[in-house]
């Protein structure tokens, strides 16, 4: 039986000698595989290489399955903990009222309290473009809003009628405590 995932197990494994560990964990020490293999089949379980690069590669007695059941519920667990670094777009016109900054205001703080990077876009329609010095008040407003929370990803950049900035969550300090554990 040989598994896609390239782990050799009982005839695959080409080592003339293994290190071998035992089911319950111990080192039993260098031996032939075919001395291995007659080990694991008494026991009625699989010969795995655990580590093929090592010299002698070491290899276990195992089920072989549960070994595999194991590995991808740990692969899934580690999936689940990584986050992916999502990137959001709040686009804005210049003539924004007041109210309707905040309001965005208040998404982007919820973005990057998530851990998300922002891009804050001021799009300029036709005679708009004339009044740059708009956009980079609003931009230069929102980043100083955000300071506690954020800090600038880069410069602010101009690409056609889109003036833009992103914004990336300030990183955690190790020394600081948790909120939670303030209590």
């Amino acid at each position: 039986m040989y598994n896609d995932k390239r782990i050799r197990i009982n005839n695959w494994i080409r080592a003339s000698q293994v290190r071998l560990i035992a089911s319950n964990g111990d080192m039993i020490g260098v031996k032939p595989t075919y001395e291995a293999l007659n080990m694991a089949r008494a026991a009625g379980l699989d010969l795995v290489e655990i580590s093929p690069t090592a010299n002698p590669p070491v290899c276990k007695i195992m089920d072989f399955n549960k070994f595999m059941y194991e590995k991808e519920k740990q692969e899934k667990e580690n999936r689940k903990k990584q986050k992916d670094n999502v990137l959001k777009e709040i686009r804005i016109n210049p003539r924004i009222g007041p109210n309707d900054l905040e309001t965005k205001m208040r998404h982007m703080e919820e973005f990057i309290k998530d851990g998300d990077k922002v891009r804050v876009t001021v799009v300029f329609r036709g005679r708009e473009m004339q009044h740059k010095d708009i956009g980079e008040g609003i931009l230069n407003q929102v980043q100083t809003r955000l300071a506690d929370i954020a800090e600038l990803d880069g410069k602010a950049s101009m690409l056609g009628n889109r003036m833009s900035i992103m914004l990336k969550p300030k990183p955690v300090k190790a020394n600081q405590p948790k909120k939670e554990n303030q209590q």
